[in-house]
């Protein structure tokens, strides 16, 4: 394999986007994907290679970069640290029609979709999703693993914590602090810090529930 191959963790509908993002912005090339329960024998055309016991084998024929498209962040960043382990690199992968200013920090792993918007000093952590459409404003702080989804915005200075879910078509206002392990429902418009492990919904949105906490 060459150096641009690149494996795929995940046989789902988020790997099959992230698939088209990564042969969008051209740079490698989709050699496989591992998944334990497949439900079919490849996605868009990549063969699924096996479960992830495979990983491995498939570093030692050369491939050297893993993209985790799975939508549980901590998931994500348990399947990473077995990457590294394996000396995988994981690069980030940023749709080009993805607006990126030059002063934001997108870190490795992360997954950016098809017309999302990242202003300036926007710090994007690893193995973060910012997915179709989102906007996310300047000096925004997206959490490692979190996951920012369609057609969310967050205004300047808002801080999402690590693994904290962003509902599609939710609104953060300026300067928001949403905690780590939390999650927003969709379509919800927060308009006050949110803690650790809260569930929060509704417009203005409110507290529903905390969550467990959660063991890596």
């Amino acid at each position: 394999m060459t150096a641009d191959s690149i494996v795929v963790l995940g046989a789902g509908g988020h790997a099959a986007v992230v698939i088209e993002t990564i042969r969008a912005a051209g740079g490698f090339v989709v050699a496989g994907i591992t998944d334990p329960n497949p439900i079919t024998p490849d996605v868009l055309g990549v063969p699924v290679l096996g479960d992830d016991d495979r990983l491995p084998e498939i570093r030692r024929s050369g491939i050297g970069k893993a993209v985790v498209a799975l939508g549980d962040g901590l998931l994500r960043q348990k399947l990473a640290k077995r990457l590294l382990a394996l000396d995988f690199e994981l690069p980030p992968i940023v749709h080009p029609t993805a607006i990126v200013s030059p002063s934001a920090v997108i870190e490795a792993g992360v997954v950016v979709m098809p017309g999302a918007v990242i202003n300036a000093h926007a710090h994007i952590c690893a193995l973060a999703i910012v997915n179709t459409g989102a906007i996310v404003e300047h000096d925004n702080v997206i959490g490692p693993a979190a996951h920012v989804a369609p057609g969310v915005s967050l205004a300047g200075n808002v801080r999402v914590g690590e693994r904290t879910m962003i509902g599609v078509g939710s609104a953060v206002r300026d300067g928001i602090r949403i905690g780590a392990d939390a999650m927003v429902g969709a379509g919800s418009v927060v308009v006050a810090d949110v803690d650790d492990r809260m569930t929060v919904v509704g417009n203005p949105a409110r507290p529903l529930r905390r969550h467990l906490g959660l063991d890596m």
